[in-house]
């Protein structure tokens, strides 16, 4: 099997290793808009760099990864599901619901396929609550809380195409509460702190935020999300039922300390970042992504699974920006600007 790995950035190089000791890979072509480092990584593992896009088509390949930045992802999902190349695409599709429909489409119509990279699913303390939640061992579950926290800010350069706090972090939240409790958000009430760095504000973005999500059996979930936890990366989930409370995360590299006299210490060694935190999560994935090009496994996290994601995203910019309640149904086909962008997408 030949992978074409388009974008060689910090998780298109995690990926790229992966694939590139995996058995049923044969080799890899890489590409980059910064072409140097596609070769760099390609030299390091044994691989083919590739001047450009086009070459990874042209060329042929049996599979395509998309790890570029993410305004290229709709177009070169559309360009490999009408090369008829099964796609492994890191979230999201796109910025807006259009433009994720639109790509949605290109991929049904070709009958190809189209994994997104939400890595949580391979997690294996998320697959345990997941188990949990299913089995019955929680009871009627009535209460989930959810933590994303960001030891530090990403670079500014990389805020313009973010999405914004809610699109770009705490989606895999959204993802989370669908897969683990399998159920729908029916509606959210979001709020949002741009009290921190004043690149935030200038992106009309905020550094910290929280919703209240009411699912559609009625159970309450709260997320809350920061780029600024200076203790680590902590990404937990307390999901508590009628019977019993679990915890996903918890363990002794999680950044949080007890003030109880008994309560456990600090860790030694806190996560740094969401690569560490997910290695085995991220080898998982591509591993299941090439078992699905086999032929050996059904999807386990299509296109669709991603819109729904990003509607709950949308839905909570909608609360943050209104101050009010808004339902995932509400979320309309027309785009709504990003960050940083006004009703007519100019700065």
């Amino acid at each position: 099997m030949r992978i074409g790995v388009i974008g060689t950035g910090r998780i298109g190089t995690v990926h790229a290793n992966t694939l590139s000791r995996h058995r049923d890979v044969g080799s890899l072509i890489l590409t980059d808009a910064n072409l140097g480092r596609a070769q760099e990584l390609a030299h390091r593992l044994g691989e083919t760099a590739a001047p450009g896009v086009d070459e990874i088509f042209r060329w042929g390949v049996d599979a395509v990864v998309i790890t570029t930045a993410t305004p290229a992802h709709a177009e070169l999902i559309g360009r490999a599901a009408r090369s008829g190349l099964p796609v492994f695409c890191e979230k999201p599709i796109a910025l807006d619901v259009p433009g994720t429909l639109a790509a949605i489409a290109e991929v049904e119509a070709a009958g190809t396929v189209l994994q997104m990279g939400f890595q949580r699913r391979f997690d294996a303390g998320y697959t345990g609550a997941r188990e949990a939640v299913r089995s019955g061992r929680l009871g009627r579950l009535h209460t989930v809380r959810a933590v994303t926290s960001d030891q530090e800010p990403p670079p500014q350069a990389y805020l313009p195409h973010s999405g914004g706090l809610f699109r770009d972090t705490l989606v895999h939240d959204f993802d989370m509460l669908r897969w683990v409790t399998g159920r729908e958000v029916a509606e959210v009430y979001a709020a949002g702190s741009d009290a921190g760095p004043p690149m935030f504000r200038a992106m009309g973005d905020v550094d910290t935020g929280a919703a209240v999500l009411t699912l559609d059996d009625g159970t309450l979930a709260t997320v809350t999300a920061t780029r600024l936890n200076g203790a680590g990366y902590d990404v937990r989930m307390e999901l508590a039922g009628e019977r019993d409370q679990i915890v996903v995360g918890l363990d002794d590299r999680t950044p949080i300390a007890s003030t109880e006299p008994t309560g456990p210490p600090a860790a030694d060694k806190p996560w740094t970042g969401f690569v560490e935190r997910f290695a085995p999560a991220y080898e998982a994935e591509l591993c299941a992504f090439v078992q699905v090009v086999r032929g050996e496994r059904p999807n386990p996290c299509d296109g669709r699974e991603a819109l729904e994601a990003l509607r709950v995203a949308e839905a909570c910019e909608v609360s943050r920006r209104e101050r009010r309640a808004v339902r995932p149904a509400e979320i309309p086909g027309a785009p709504h600007p990003a960050p940083g962008l006004g009703a007519f997408g100019v700065r």
